[in-house]
């Protein structure tokens, strides 16, 4: 059963300003949640291409999508790809050779069904094979870094990707026990890991294995730079007028996607007292909200897991397609 609540399906979807006869991708299809609401808002002649990586996800779309028709194009990539799958789907315009849309969805992290299914190894809840793999066609695996990769490098991600303070505390008893065997379940994992944190600390903060797993998680799958390359992609792929969307899940998600945003915003160095702008350094983006949108309460009593969720939502500027 492919169970998932969606986060900000709401907010999510109306930062879109969705036109009933527009193109729109969700570049994380996931449970469908807010696939659904972007198809239930188009027209007959609107069109929604939704990307993901995970078999589960796609065959839970065929499944209960499958009333929708040429309105719904389903894409099995990581969306890293976007630009390039995009080109080749029949009937979304170019621009110079640049694929044309009217809004983009992200809705990063893990989807529930891929947490509870517990043999995908992306739990500490469930003892299975340590795998982690969105993909299951990909080769890296979580039982590979943590047999194969060096005490440094182990600890540079637990550090970089989890935030853990005790990384190579962590990282040092892992070597030290695959020396003896290889690890091979997430439950083993778990216990090597709170062997490597003090006792107090173990005590306070949630699961000791939170921010290791999510670490493991990122690198296996290369999800900050795959998402890195996907928002650049998203804005040059986005027509004039066009939004993007973005759900981010933890810090490191967040300030990519506030960096890019920001780098795409007019930027006028002229100095303050000249009557116009003369510099011609204008922007890309605007910015829909300053701040992040978070859940309201509401939400998150309906599903805790909402609760580090931050929207984000950018429109392409409209100057842009006088220039083109």
């Amino acid at each position: 059963m492919f169970h998932h609540i969606t986060v900000l399906k709401k907010e999510a979807t109306e930062g879109l300003h969705i036109k009933p006869d527009g193109i729109y991708v969700d570049c994380t299809l996931g449970g469908g949640g807010h696939s659904a609401v972007i198809l239930s808002k188009l027209g007959t002649e609107g069109r929604l291409i939704a990307f993901d990586q995970d078999d589960w996800a796609l065959d839970n779309a065929k499944e209960h999508l499958s009333s929708e028709g040429e309105r719904l194009t389903l894409v099995r990539s990581n969306f890293r790809h976007l630009e390039e799958k995009l080109a080749q789907i029949e009937g979304v315009p170019q621009v110079q050779g640049v694929p044309q849309v009217d809004g983009i969805l992200f809705d990063l992290g893990v989807s529930s069904p891929q947490f509870d299914e517990g043999e995908r190894g992306f739990s500490y809840n469930a003892d299975a094979p340590l795998d982690m793999r969105m993909d299951q066609t990909a080769e890296l695996t979580a039982r590979e870094i943590i047999n194969g990769w060096s005490e440094r490098d182990i600890a540079k991600i637990l550090f970089q990707y989890g935030e853990e303070k005790f990384s190579r505390r962590i990282a040092k008893v892992i070597v030290t026990k695959r020396e003896e065997s290889p690890i091979e379940t997430t439950g083993q994992l778990v216990e090597l890991i709170k062997e490597g944190i003090p006792a107090a600390a173990r005590r306070t903060g949630g699961h000791p294995a939170k921010r290791s797993f999510q670490a493991l998680r990122i690198a296996v799958n290369d999800e900050l730079g795959a998402f890195e390359e996907a928002l650049h992609a998203a804005v040059k792929c986005l027509a004039p007028g066009g939004r993007v969307s973005v759900i981010t899940f933890h810090s490191l998600e967040d300030r990519i996607c506030k960096q890019i945003f920001v780098g795409y915003v007019e930027k006028c160095t002229c100095p303050s007292d000249f009557p116009m702008c003369v510099c011609g350094n204008k922007g890309q983006l605007k910015l829909i909200n300053r701040k992040p949108v978070v859940p309201s309460d509401e939400e998150l009593e309906q599903n805790p897991r909402a609760r580090s969720a931050k929207l984000r939502v950018a429109e392409k500027l409209q100057y842009l397609a006088e220039e083109k």
